[in-house]
């Protein structure tokens, strides 16, 4: 006799999805997706099993609405499909398929970009369940509905079958422009990598600009000893050193005359003219 067999389970993943709230921010059609897609993942098999999972994810006046009906009838949600369409009756506006027909055909781009604006466009057309729109109008609508301009032009000039091909070329066609503007506008050009070494210079640039320095040296003038082929910097005559040859005895000399006892003290002014008593020196 052979060994036990096991049989093997399929694997499961665990998607988290949104808590509908039953209000007008969030989509109901939307949450339906996401309660299925997670039904399928996890496996969940069994009517009630996917009505407690479905509950599970409701919060708000949704939850709320929905345990008041279960308390009053316990057996009310028998299946997914009347849990689904007593929300849809209960959170959904009145006439709202008609309501999302009639703004699906008149829908334009506006300022919205193009990833926007197919998204609304497939929320609306994913709306209208009972009389759902064909493809070739839908491509129409977002085509014509697209803003004037060079992605327009080109989408008028080709022919579409699908609506998801349509919007991935007005996608790729909005895309360039865009990604160009976005590499010119952040383009800033690369600082050079500072080094701890020195860079490499040529031979001759050092050798031009020290022969250019010393013959400038040779051409200027000390402003401390007035002489020529070094700066002031480099002086050795020290700062309270005079000018030579400048014929004053200047250890004496201030600027505010000649000192007392030196040989520039002033003499006394002769008079030209008559004197007081009448005589001329």
């Amino acid at each position: 006799m052979g060994g036990p067999t096991h049989i093997r389970r399929p694997e499961t993943l665990k998607i988290d999805i949104s808590r509908y709230k039953g209000t007008d921010e969030g989509s109901l059609l939307r949450w339906f997706v996401e309660l299925d897609d997670a039904i399928r993942a996890r496996h969940i098999e069994g009517d009630e099993m996917q009505v407690t999972f479905a509950l599970s994810n409701l919060t708000g006046r949704a939850k709320t609405s929905a345990l008041g009906l279960k308390l009053h009838d316990p057996n009310v949600f028998e299946l997914l499909e009347i849990l689904n369409s007593r929300l849809k009756e209960t959170f959904e506006s009145p006439r709202a398929e008609f309501r999302a027909r009639s703004a699906l055909l008149r829908l334009k781009q506006g300022k919205r970009d193009v990833h926007a604006y197919a998204q609304h466009l497939r929320y609306l057309a994913i709306s209208a369940t009972e009389n759902s729109v064909d493809e070739h109008t839908l491509i129409n609508v977002f085509i014509y509905g697209l803003v004037d301009g060079r992605v327009k032009t080109y989408m008028l000039r080709e022919d579409f079958y699908k609506l998801e091909k349509a919007i991935a070329y007005a996608e790729q066609e909005n895309f360039s422009p865009r990604q160009s503007q976005a590499n010119s506008s952040n383009y800033r050009p690369s600082r050079r990598q500072e080094t701890e070494s020195s860079e490499a210079m040529e031979l001759c640039y050092i050798e031009s600009e020290n022969s250019r320095s010393l013959s400038h040296k040779r051409t200027a003038r000390c402003h401390r000893c007035q002489k020529i082929g070094h700066y002031a910097h480099e002086c050795s005559v020290p700062r309270t050193a005079t000018r030579p040859n400048s014929g004053r005895d200047d250890h004496r000399w201030s600027r505010k005359g000649p000192r007392r006892g030196s040989d520039h003290a002033a003499k006394p002014r002769q008079q030209v003219g008559p004197s007081k008593n009448g005589q001329g020196q």
